[in-house]
């Protein structure tokens, strides 16, 4: 089982048909996930009082099994179901709770709310009665529990379909995590996010959750060059590419140089070449090169990043590289990230003539249509590689949106490729590092302090 994969209702439905073809009935495996729900539920409560709202189809199901194990444990349980069950494992759920069920929210009131109205799988608004009675039990308890996905919220995409949903607390995910669990849109309305397993395969071809990386420690007789040279190329505004081996320094590699500054300008700590480029990388021990951070745009900007693009070693390309980028220059097998922000996303596709709708597809499309890792930062980071892999990064602190932030990620990737990490395993291990370098930060940081966390953030990993 892949604790971390992140499947759409259609791939979730085929997972769970691939259980039942084993043998296993829908009840037994309502039993196992409702099992798990009521655990967190009790722990979550602590003894206190719940109220459950079932809806007709399955979900509705688990709420039934949940309350019942919550009530052999002695907790005090309410349940309200607005219809009756319309499938078979959620009636027999119903016969087997065996206690009152309310068909209104009248009086109900509680401690703990728990929604199992409608999960994955919903495609269309609630209907007005559902949504009313949803927010009013909501407003009347403490605490809010939503199995598998809060009632009203889009499975694939993560978008509200009613207005004035509840925000919850928690949410129990049944199984697997869904794009909702992951996207920025979602956020308020999931709270905090717990796994209940239930025997879930790995799917082939399922997009990844950016999990903590694990990061070996250098071995007894490694050298800085056994444990990477990563090349930084400065520009016009060097202070961005500094910022960047900064954070390159700090990422694992064992040799960071930037190339194009004067020796004076740079941290005592870092190697900085001034000699002509053509020159500089041709050195066979690069391992990676970091090109894009105060880079320019000019004719000069031009021939750096034809010089970088010939020099057959993997390559990260940030910022204005990422405008002077032309598809006839990549070579054959060029192994390239690139990291761009909203803006030069779109610039990319339209350079590689990509049409898409939506963040995530576009950046499917573009790595698809270019063969290269593609590392789309924001609000929702995504890494999409030629082959269809798909991972979401995770959330992030908002203090991110600060100049020079994307500099530091970029130090980030090249460190970790430097070190012969694939392109899609260091551009997930970055996200995962810049995510929580910030998180040290705490509030109201700078660029340099972002850097300036990123071992330990390292730290973490081993």
């Amino acid at each position: 089982m892949s604790a971390s994969q992140i499947l759409t209702a259609a791939q979730m439905r085929d997972a769970e048909q691939r259980i039942f073809d084993t043998g296993t009935s829908v009840g037994e495996l309502m039993e196992t996930a409702a099992k798990g729900a009521a655990e967190w539920i009790r722990r979550i409560g602590a003894g206190r009082a719940v109220s459950v709202l079932c809806g007709p189809g399955n979900n509705g199901g688990d709420g039934y099994v949940l309350a019942r194990f919550l009530k052999e444990w002695g907790i005090a349980v309410q349940i309200v179901a607005p219809e009756p069950p319309k499938t078979e494992a959620a009636a027999n759920a119903r016969l087997a709770w065996g206690g009152t069920v309310l068909t209104s929210g009248g009086r109900v009131e509680g401690d703990v709310f728990v929604d199992c109205l409608f999960g994955s799988g919903l495609a269309r608004p609630l209907e007005p009665e559902h949504a009313l009675l949803l927010r009013d039990l909501a407003d009347r308890h403490a605490v809010r529990v939503a199995i598998d996905l809060p009632s009203g919220i889009a499975t694939d995409t993560g978008d509200p379909l009613n207005e004035k949903l509840p925000c919850y607390d928690v949410t129990l995910a049944l199984g697997a995590w869904k794009f909702a669990h992951c996207l920025s849109v979602a956020r308020a309305y999931v709270g905090r996010l717990k796994l209940v397993p239930i025997g879930i395969d790995a799917v082939e071809g399922a997009a990844q959750r950016v999990s903590r990386p694990r990061i070996a420690a250098p071995g007894t007789s490694a050298h800085k060059y056994s444990r990477g040279l990563c090349a930084v190329v400065s520009g016009a505004m060097s202070g961005a590419a500094l910022l960047a081996a900064q954070a390159a320094m700090r990422s694992g590699a064992g040799y960071v140089k930037l190339f194009g500054l004067p020796t004076t300008q740079g941290p005592a700590g870092l190697v900085c070449e001034p000699a002509a480029l053509s020159d500089t990388l041709a050195d066979t021990r690069i391992s990676a090169v970091l090109v894009g951070p105060g880079l320019g745009r000019d004719a000069h900007a031009r021939d750096v990043l034809d010089h970088a693009l010939k020099c057959a070693r993997p390559i990260v390309l940030d910022a204005d590289a990422l405008h002077l980028l032309e598809p006839h220059k990549i070579g054959k097998g060029t192994p390239i990230v690139v990291t761009p922000h909203d803006g030069e996303l779109e610039a990319l596709c339209a350079s590689f003539c990509v049409l898409a709708s939506g963040r995530m597809a576009k950046a499917q499309a573009l790595a698809r249509a270019s063969g290269m890792v593609v590392l789309a930062k924001g609000p929702d980071s995504f890494v999409a590689a030629p082959d269809g892999a798909l991972a979401i990064g995770p959330a992030a602190s908002s203090w991110l949106s600060v100049a020079g932030s994307g500099d530091v990620l970029a130090g980030i990737l090249a460190s970790r490729l430097a070190t012969g990490c694939s392109l899609f395993d260091a551009a997930c291990e970055a996200l995962w590092l810049h995510r929580e370098a910030a998180r040290l930060c705490g509030p109201a940081f700078t660029a340099d302090d972002l850097a300036s966390r990123v071992s330990e953030a390292m730290a973490a990993c081993l």
